[in-house]
C-alpha cells in the first residue's frame, strides 16, 4: 500500500480551547493508523508540550514536528523522543528592534532544551507555568528556536503596523489571532521540517495531507499544495489562511477535520 504522510497541528485543529479532541478525531485518527498511514504531528507548541498530545491521540510516528518547524523529534529504539533536526538563532537585535517599535510588549524565547525563559505577563498564564522569569537582557544570551511576542496594549493594527516598521528580515515571523507574534529561524517553518520527515519517509510528495487553522500553517499548507499534496483549512480559519490551502474543511465543531480526514482512503 502506498501510505500517506498526514501532519497534523494541534490547538484549533485537533484540540479546542479547552483542551478537548473530538471522538470523530479519535476514530478517524485510529483507522487511518490501523490501514498504515503515517499520522504526526506539526504544532508551534514546544517539545515537551507537544508530546502529551501524541500520547492522547494514541499515534506512535518516527517523526514530531515542534517550535513551528524549528525543532523536529524523532522516535529512538526504545520509544522515547529525542532531537534529531534543530534550528536556531540569535534574538539579540529582533528583541531590541521590537523593543523599539512595541511599548508595552512581553517577550519569551524558547531554548534547543525546550525550556521557555520569558519577561513580562502572558495571557492566561502562558509561559508562568512552563519557564524561568528572566530580565529582559538575559532573554538573548543563548541561541533560541523561539521568539515570542505579545502587545497587548496596542490594537491589531498598531500592533501588525508596528511589526512592519521594525524591519524583519533574518527571521521567519507569523502573527497569530491577537497581537501575538512567533518568531523562527529565517527560512524556517512548519513546511520546511515536514520536506525533511517526508525525505526521510521515502512518501511521494502527493500523498501528503496536511491540516491545520492559524497563520503558522500557511507554509506547511502551501508546500502540501504545490506538490501535488492536499492542504486541509479548517473551516474557521482567517481568510489568508484559507488562501494558502487546497481545501476547506468545515469548522472544528462540525468535526471538519475528521470529515477531511475520512477521505483518505487505502
Amino acid at each position: 500500500m502506498d501510505r500517506t504522510l498526514i501532519a497534523l497541528d494541534i490547538d484549533g485543529t485537533i484540540l479546542d480551547v479547552d483542551g478537548e479532541i473530538p471522538e470523530a478525531t479519535h476514530r478517524e485518527v485510529r483507522r487511518l493508523e490501523d490501514a498504515g498511514h503515517v499520522v504526526m504531528l506539526a504544532t508551534g507548541r514546544s517539545a515537551r508540550h507537544t508530546l502529551p498530545v501524541r500520547e492522547r491521540l494514541g499515534i506512535d510516528p518516527r517523526f514530531v514536528v515542534s517550535a513551528n518547524g524549528a525543532m523536529t523529534l524523532e522516535r529512538n529504539g526504545s520509544g522515547d523522543y529525542a532531537a534529531k533536526w534543530v534550528e536556531t538563532f540569535d534574538p539579540s537585535e529582533t528583541l531590541q528592534r521590537l523593543r523599539g517599535v512595541l511599548e508595552g510588549a512581553h517577550f519569551a524565547v524558547e531554548g534547543s532544551d525546550g525550556v521557555y525563559r520569558f519577561s513580562g505577563q502572558f495571557p492566561d498564564g502562558t509561559f508562568e507555568a512552563q519557564g524561568i522569569e528572566v530580565p529582559f537582557d538575559e532573554l538573548a544570551a543563548t541561541p533560541v528556536t523561539r521568539l515570542v511576542v505579545v502587545s497587548p496594549d496596542q490594537s491589531t493594527e498598531e500592533f501588525l503596523l508596528n511589526v512592519e516598521k521594525s524591519g524583519l528580515h533574518q527571521v521567519s515571523y507569523s502573527v497569530g489571532w491577537t497581537n501575538w507574534l512567533d518568531i523562527a529561524p529565517q527560512g524556517v517553518n512548519k513546511g520546511t521540517a515536514l520536506e525533511r520527515v517526508r525525505a526521510a519517509l521515502d512518501i511521494p510528495r502527493e500523498r501528503v495531507v496536511v491540516a491545520g487553522d492559524g497563520r503558522n500553517d500557511i507554509e506547511m499548507l502551501e508546500w502540501a499544495g504545490a506538490g501535488g499534496g492536499r492542504g486541509v483549512v479548517m473551516g474557521n480559519a482567517p481568510q489568508e489562511v484559507i488562501d494558502a490551502g487546497t481545501e476547506l474543511a468545515d469548522d472544528f465543531y462540525h468535526d471538519g477535520l475528521a470529515g477531511a480526514l475520512a477521505q483518505i482512503r487505502g
